[in-house]
């Protein structure tokens, strides 16, 4: 069988949300490093879209211009992945499709998975088998729904598949790689931009953190969105603030909040450098230096634990429960009391030693190319004999 890239139609990878950038880029760098060269086309989706953002984590990442760009942008969870659906059958159409690449659990994710599914186009999904166990989180409902019409799941943890199988995925379908982010963030770190020089350019005393300081990122609508949880965790940040100064790097979603509960003025104290949301390169600087970092988010949890730097979750559940059994990481819930204990204990012992986990070692993006590549041909090979 001829298996020269160019006679194929390409695996279309798909990039919905800022997080998926990081985890797509290392993976169109291998497949276009595999031998023989895997082809591609990167679909962006448009779900969450500053162009000026986008350019700039482009560039850090080292990732190619979206060959297509649905321009879907914000909308109900429902409205957003029928519009993506209903963009995205075209570009199968126009392209073809060896097969459709998705990451993560973004609204992209699954609505690209069942366009390809009802297509017959294989569907691989990387960083499958992820659960909260809360289905109030419309991420487990899109991870739980992609992983079912599924072709290849590649997990990030062991632990993963115990989940697929019980929820009835052969096992044979899921492959451990390990986990694609870091590849990013090893490539990346050399370049990661410290925190002085950031601030220094933000407009702010860079000083204030010579003795250490923390950093913060808040975004999650359960957290953010109502005011009776937002403000306790706002004020646990203060009580944080008086012992270790807080870098907080302000989501737009958060800062309007904070500002229609007439609440942003609790973000003023002494305690507070208040940047807006960063590049990928000003993050990873931010946390690398930092004594600890409080967040709601997914892939910091991953990001810490890969750093060695203690990460205080303010979440009830996480789909990553490797950062909290290996790594560093804790998950404390939203009250306040459990924040403060866990600063407070952090900065009396410096935090969980942790360690990183398996196969997070930044060549994960290799072990899928080189999988696919050869499940592909296996998978073509079938499909072309007789009866296939």
């Amino acid at each position: 069988m001829n298996t020269n890239a160019s006679t194929f139609a390409p695996v279309i990878c798909i990039v919905g949300a800022r997080p998926n950038y990081m985890k797509v880029a290392p993976i169109i760098r291998a497949f276009a490093a595999h031998n023989p060269p895997i082809r591609t086309l990167l679909v962006h989706t448009g779900q969450h879209y500053d162009p000026a953002m986008k350019d700039r984590l482009f560039a850090d990442l080292d990732l190619p211009e979206p060959d297509v760009n649905l321009a879907v942008g914000s909308g109900s969870h429902a409205v957003q992945t029928a519009e993506v659906m209903k963009r995205f059958e075209p570009v199968i159409d126009e392209h073809g499709a060896r097969a459709v690449l998705v990451v993560g659990d973004v609204n992209s994710t699954l609505a690209c998975a069942l366009v390809a599914s009802k297509r017959h186009i294989p569907v691989v999904h990387v960083e499958s088998g992820l659960r909260s166990n809360d289905r109030r989180m419309p991420e487990e409902i899109n991870r739980i729904l992609t992983d079912q019409i599924s072709d290849v799941l590649y997990t990030t943890e062991r632990s993963a598949h115990d989940n697929l199988v019980r929820e009835g995925i052969p096992a044979e379908r899921a492959v451990f790689v390990g986990n694609v982010m870091i590849d990013s963030l090893r490539a990346s770190l050399p370049r990661a931009v410290p925190a002085d020089v950031l601030l220094a350019a933000a407009g702010l005393d860079a000083s204030r953190i010579a003795g250490g300081y923390g950093v913060v990122t808040l975004h999650r609508p359960s957290n953010v969105d109502s005011a009776d949880t937002l403000g306790p965790i706002i004020d646990a940040l203060r009580t944080v603030s008086e012992a270790l100064p807080l870098v907080v790097a302000l989501h737009p979603r958060t800062r309007n909040n904070l500002e229609r509960f007439g609440m942003l003025d609790r973000l003023a104290g002494p305690g507070f450098l208040l940047l807006p949301p960063q590049g990928y390169l000003e993050m990873l600087g931010l946390m690398s230096g930092a004594r600890m970092v409080l967040t709601d988010s997914g892939g910091i949890q991953e990001e810490t634990t890969a750093l060695g730097v203690a990460c205080v979750t303010i979440r009830e559940n996480t789909e990553r429960p490797i950062t909290v059994e290996q790594g560093t990481n804790t998950l404390v819930g939203v009250h306040p009391e459990a924040i403060v204990a866990a600063a407070r204990e952090i900065l009396a012992t410096g935090g969980k030693a942790g360690r990183v986990p398996e196969y997070w070692d930044g060549r994960c993006a290799e072990r899928i190319a080189a999988h696919l590549h050869d499940w592909l041909v296996e998978h073509e090979a079938v499909r072309a004999a007789p009866g296939g």
